[in-house]
């Protein structure tokens, strides 16, 4: 070969270099938009040894450069010209692998690798630039920034060394534990469960740091579980001083000037009906018969915000909570105990200041007049469900006829609301027998009878009616600003998916809009008794989308009204206190308020609701693991009613607890996961396992800190 020749093979081999080191270096920076690299880092990340392709690295960066496709900062750093799109959302940890980032207005999550995600946990809100080359099923970016932290404060088990300690956080999607130094331990001891708070997040490879804040309890036992939920999820331990201070000091007498303003029920058959261990009866009935033949109804409600005035401590706490929450041993409140468990409280045989819906209706349920305000009431007795279930079904007691007669009506309420496309979700929920520290005996049955239903289609009647008179009262943008109760229409994709599940047992569902209500209804009347009831209803109602609060006055989908508020329980929701205060001022004839400012309480309001929920779900989750964790080790007959790429959900029929089987622990074959028909599917001899399948199970292992059943299906 001759040297011309040769010279011309090395002439265009190093032209095919230089192109690729070109297409290399634009790839790098265009990969992270924003993110700027030296010569230094981009040789190495490129891999880039050979002297001449060094030296030819300048030349094509300044030939970048001077195509615009990259910019040179000032401390000698390249990065694209490309502008950086910076997108802000919130982190979904999902499993220790990987996150996703929720952001507003995209249609689709950002999938966010662990190791990119730069210190942030799941709820943090963070920046985050999109790697514009990686293709897949969502966009997959890096996090830049952490905007704003969800929390700093958590609960955990620590495990002390003589030279530092670490706390294994209970919270599921935190994965890694948290180092602490041997002077910020203040105290604690191995096996403690204790509330600690983050000194520094992490970086790189380090563990974040913490310090011990408070000390729970020994870990399993009742009370440093329970308030380990409560610290969770950000719930308060107590009120604060000022806030009971300011309770104690509201005047407990009703004055003859505070009468006067009212409508005056004292002399009228008046009642509560409510659980045998409540202690604040915030709703009660009255009742007489009127001389044309129809009678008359009052929803008399404990008028809170008689007591609670706005913008003082008390409020301004109650707003704070939005809500009472019911753990399985006990309430965390909204309201300090003077105001809910006595001057707010319908207790029998006292006066009491309330706000009344008040219906003439006949007894077929239909509804002549109505009227809304404030009353003051003088309660004759209190029931228990049970002991008004009993005067309804024998027909014998003091209040017998009266207690039917409201539930004939109550029946032809509920059943027009039925025939008008309510969906009928009758769920089975548990509760727990404790003993008097808190150990579950017995897991039992929430039953629902007459009397349960009567007290609900009354409360539903009164907050439908006030929604609608509200609404009412103007047109068009003078329209008033209100606080209702809404639950849009379900989304079809998820109503399509639920009806081919259903398709499998047999079952059809029509999914136009107009007819879905009905046809949900038609199902659970045809599933109610067999094996897969359970699963088919809690897939439906995972099909549905939220109740909210609003101001935007849409309908409520599942109770198929037009309009609908919470009207019935100022002492344990604070939007019942806003609609109270928004119906007043406007039968005093003011003016709209502003919308803006109440739709902010509305989200604030449905936030809380929210945590709440996960609360109690926790609390009841954690007993159930207690309870399961002292069974007998014996084959349990359950129902798959979840599945999973990494195991299936099952509930026990017996004590209807839920646990885990993992399909790595699944000996008899390789299972694979079918996530379109929602079942595992085995590898070998084809055995299938599906959503609502009855299968047998026992007890492999309780974890009472992480709150999980592991199961092994018998085969």
């Amino acid at each position: 070969m001759s040297k011309k020749q040769f010279k011309k093979i090395k002439d265009k081999k190093s032209k095919k270099e230089r192109s690729s080191v070109y297409s290399s270096i634009l790839s790098l920076l265009e990969e992270m938009v924003g993110k700027a690299y030296s010569t230094k880092q981009i040789t190495r990340k490129l891999g880039i040894k050979k002297k001449t392709l060094i030296t030819d690295l300048y030349r094509i960066l300044d030939q970048l450069e001077e195509e615009g496709k990259i910019q040179q900062l000032g401390n000698g750093t390249y990065r694209s010209a490309k502008e950086s799109v910076a997108l802000t959302g919130r982190v979904d940890h999902v499993n220790p692998r990987f996150a996703y980032v929720v952001v507003e207005g995209e249609d689709k999550d950002i999938y966010v690798k662990s190791r990119d995600l730069a210190s942030a946990v799941h709820g943090d809100i963070v920046e985050l630039s999109i790697f514009s080359s990686r293709k897949g099923a969502s966009p997959e970016g890096k996090v830049t920034k952490i905007v704003e932290r969800a929390r700093n404060r958590f609960v955990g088990r620590i495990e002390v060394s003589p030279n530092y300690s670490f706390i294994v956080p209970d919270f599921k999607k935190i994965y890694q534990d948290f180092f602490v130094y041997h002077e910020n331990i203040n105290g604690a001891e191995t096996n403690d469960k204790v509330v600690f708070e983050v000194t520094k997040w992490a970086s790189g490879d380090r563990n974040p740091e913490a310090k011990v804040i408070e000390i729970l309890g020994k870990t399993g036992e009742n009370e440093a579980e329970i308030h380990s939920i409560m610290a969770e999820f950000d719930l308060p331990f107590r009120f604060d001083p000022n806030v009971l201070k300011e309770s104690e000091g509201i005047r407990e007498e009703i004055s003859a000037a505070e009468i006067k303003k009212r409508r005056d029920f004292r002399n009228v058959l008046t009642f509560t009906i409510d659980p045998e261990d409540a202690k604040d009866f915030d709703d009660a009935i009255s009742f007489q018969k009127l001389d044309n033949g129809h009678y008359e109804v009052g929803v008399h409600i404990a008028d809170v915000t008689h007591y609670v005035q706005p913008d003082s401590i008390l409020d301004k706490d109650a707003f704070d909570r939005a809500t009472s929450v019911y753990l399985v041993d006990r309430t965390v409140p909204m309201l300090p105990e003077r105001l809910s468990n006595q001057l707010c409280s319908l207790r029998p045989n006292e006066d009491k200041l309330t706000f009344c819906a008040l219906f003439e209706i006949d007894d077929k349920g239909k509804v002549y007049n109505e009227w809304f305000g404030r009353t003051v009431i003088h309660s004759d007795q209190r029931f228990a469900y049970e002991e008004a279930q009993e005067q309804i079904e024998s027909g014998e007691g003091n209040l017998a006829n009266e207690l039917q007669l409201l539930n004939k009506i109550a029946l032809k309420l509920r059943k027009d609301r039925f025939t008008k496309g309510a969906v009928n979700f009758e769920t089975t929920e548990v509760k727990f027998r404790l003993d008097e520290k808190g150990k579950p005996l017995e897991v039992v049955p929430k039953v629902r009878k007459d009397a349960h239903k009567l007290i609900e289609e009354f409360m539903l009647l009164a907050n439908k009616a006030v929604a609608t008179y509200v609404f009412k009262m103007k047109k068009g943008e003078d329209r008033n600003t209100f606080v209702y109760r809404t639950h849009d229409h379900p989304n079809p994709e998820k109503v399509m998916d639920f009806a081919q599940f259903a398709k499998q047992f047999g079952h059809k569902l029509n999914i136009e809009e107009t007819a879905v209500s009905q046809s949900l209804n038609k199902l659970m009347t045809d599933i109610e008794g067999k094996p897969e009831q359970n699963v088919l209803q809690q897939l439906a109602v995972r099909a549905m989308s939220k109740a909210k609060y609003t101001t935007d006055a849409k309908g409520h989908f599942g109770l198929a009204f037009p309009h609908y508020t919470h009207f019935t329980s100022p002492i344990r929701r604070y939007p019942d206190m806003m609609v109270h205060r928004l119906l007043q001022h406007y039968l005093d004839g003011g003016k709209s308020v502003n919308k803006k400012d109440y739709e902010v309480k509305c989200v604030h309001s449905s936030e809380r609701e929210k945590r709440a929920a996960d609360a109690e779900r926790a609390s009841i989750k954690y007993k159930q693991v207690e309870f399961m964790s002292m069974a007998a080790d014996k084959v349990y007959e359950g129902i798959i009613t979840g599945v999973t790429d990494f195991g299936v959900f099952v509930e026990i029929i017996e004590t209807k607890c839920e646990g885990m089987a993992r399909l790595a622990d699944m000996t008899d074959d390789f299972y694979e996961f079918d996530e379109k028909n929602f079942r595992i599917i085995g590898r070998r001899r084809k055995n299938i396992i599906r959503l609502g399948d009855k299968v047998n199970v026992r007890i492999k292992k309780t974890d009472i800190d992480r709150r999980l059943i592991d199961l092994s299906i018998e085969v």
